[in-house]
């Protein structure tokens, strides 16, 4: 049976799986969890032993207990980024790659601050306590991404729900009947990107959607796939990067001592960062398919088998990190963690999803003498076991 407790704290489960079963077969089901640092680097090595497509989700079953849904009943799909293995995936990163970090990211600092400086004020408004993921960690992503693809600015609201809505279809908590209802949402989302590609066409300019309108004319890329690129951006971009601007301030606001060393010093600011998203990964874990029968850590996975890798276990894992569970400002390998992938997946925003966090800690330290968790009301996670993010992080706030 599934436990909701596990969804909220689900450390002392991946401690115990990284001890006794680091890859464990689910009894009854083609499922691997896959718990520790070096099995899941290798099997992320393995392309020709593990695929990336998402062939297979974990669902709730009627009587509660862990179920497989064959994403085939979705209908026709597409396999891109994330999702995809090579050759396919080497062409969808290289038209994303170079557009997404090296000609927009450093660029876009300044919009970036206008955005986090407006939802500030939102947050300044509603005095002295504040909800913060809906107020900020969340629609600040939502603009960004939006506007690095080349949305409208004012569609925003809609893209924050299509981009945190999407990582539900994943997140292991819904029937059959409940996911299959669920896909509905994000196909408005397609919908919508389909229209935006195909009037960039006709136009192409300096963002996503003209970098990927251009390749669909130049025949490089299939527009079902163009679309299913922009649609992994949107809700990758927006949900990773919204879970880290919540996770890292709920960190702060729950470690007075931690709080003060970083407003003494925010030259730490960076380092603090790459401590959150590696204790509170934002993606707790992704799939892969086992394409031929194999062996992981001496345990025979059979050709057809959905592996779960754990990132969020690895991340604690103590055979790679040094006093695991704690905040350490000063580790040797900050980047070491798997919180943004290993290898040929490695999350293509990452360093757009740190730029948005550093700027996001940067005015919320500058504008306010203190914040902290809300006596009177309970952060709440959202109930997945793919995320980790926060749907309710109220604070009391003392403003400059």
């Amino acid at each position: 049976m599934i436990d909701p407790a596990v969804w909220a704290d689900p450390y002392p489960f991946y401690e115990r799986l990284r001890r006794e079963r680091p890859v464990w077969l689910v009894p009854g089901l083609d499922l691997a969890y896959v718990a520790t640092h070096d099995l899941i680097v290798d099997a992320v090595r393995r392309i020709d032993d593990f695929s990336s497509h998402l062939d297979m989700l974990v669902i709730t079953g009627d009587d509660g207990y862990p179920d497989l849904f064959h994403t085939e009943e979705f209908g026709e799909g597409t396999t891109t980024l994330a999702t995809a293995d090579p050759p396919e995936h080497t062409v969808h990163r290289s038209l994303v790659f170079p557009e997404l970090v090296a000609r927009r990211m450093e660029a876009m600092r300044p919009e970036i601050e206008v955005f986090i400086d407006e939802r500030l004020a939102v947050a300044r408004s509603q005095g002295t306590r504040v909800e913060w993921a809906n107020t900020v960690a969340h629609p600040v992503p939502a603009r960004v991404i939006g506007r690095l693809i080349g949305l409208p600015d004012e569609d925003w609201p809609q893209v924050m729900k299509w981009a945190l809505d999407g990582g539900r279809v994943l997140a292991g908590v819904f029937t059959r009947q409940d996911l299959i209802a669920l896909t509905k949402e994000p196909n408005g989302a397609n919908r919508f990107l389909y229209t935006k590609l195909s009037e960039a066409s006709n136009d192409p300019g300096d963002d996503l959607l003209g970098v990927c309108a251009q390749a669909v004319a130049s025949g490089d890329l299939d527009v079902r796939d163009a679309v299913g690129t922009l649609t992994v951006l949107l809700g990758a971009g927006g949900e990773s990067t919204a879970s880290l601007i919540g996770n890292a301030v709920r960190m702060l606001a729950d470690d007075p001592s931690l709080q003060e060393q970083v407003r003494a010093d925010h030259g730490l600011i960076e380092r603090f960062i790459e401590e959150a998203v590696r204790l509170e990964s934002p993606f707790r874990g992704h799939y892969r398919q086992v394409k031929r029968d194999c062996e992981l850590g001496g345990f025979t996975l059979t050709a057809g088998t959905t592996a779960f890798l754990l990132w969020s276990s690895a991340n604690r894992d103590p055979a790679e990190f040094d006093r695991p569970d704690e905040v350490v400002l000063d580790r040797r390998i900050p980047r070491s963690h798997l919180a943004f992938g290993r290898g040929i997946h490695h999350c293509v925003g990452a360093p757009l999803a740190r730029l948005e966090t550093l700027c996001s800690l940067e005015r919320l330290l500058q504008d306010t003498s203190w914040f902290s968790l809300a006596d009177d009301d309970q952060p709440r996670w959202e109930k997945s076991m793919f995320v980790r993010r926060h749907e309710h992080l109220p604070l009391d706030v003392t403003w400059n």
